[in-house]
């Protein structure tokens, strides 16, 4: 959640190319919103999607070199992912 402070709206210069602009006011005029709106959307949803690519591409990276270090017989004397859990705190 964020703060008030962090909710106050801050003027930023951008350019955009015209054709994107174009674009945009076609979606205000049809949806009744405005240009800041949807590019806050788009901004938000750009930024969410590229915290959820890393998320998952850490997750992935991590499982790879939890699957290699399975696979290196140093803890093939493990039975369970308890026994894994606990190993990896030790």
């Amino acid at each position: 959640m964020h703060s008030i402070a962090q909710l106050e709206k801050q003027q930023v210069g951008l350019r955009l190319p015209k054709y994107l602009v174009e674009e945009i006011d076609a979606f205000t005029k049809q949806f009744a919103v405005n240009r800041t709106d949807v590019i806050t959307e788009a901004i938000t949803a750009y930024l969410n999607e590229q915290k959820a690519n890393i998320f998952y591409s850490d997750f992935s990276d991590a499982a790879k070199e939890l699957k290699q270090s399975l696979g290196s017989g140093k803890t093939t004397s493990m039975k369970s992912l308890d026994e894994l859990i606990d190993e990896l705190e030790d």
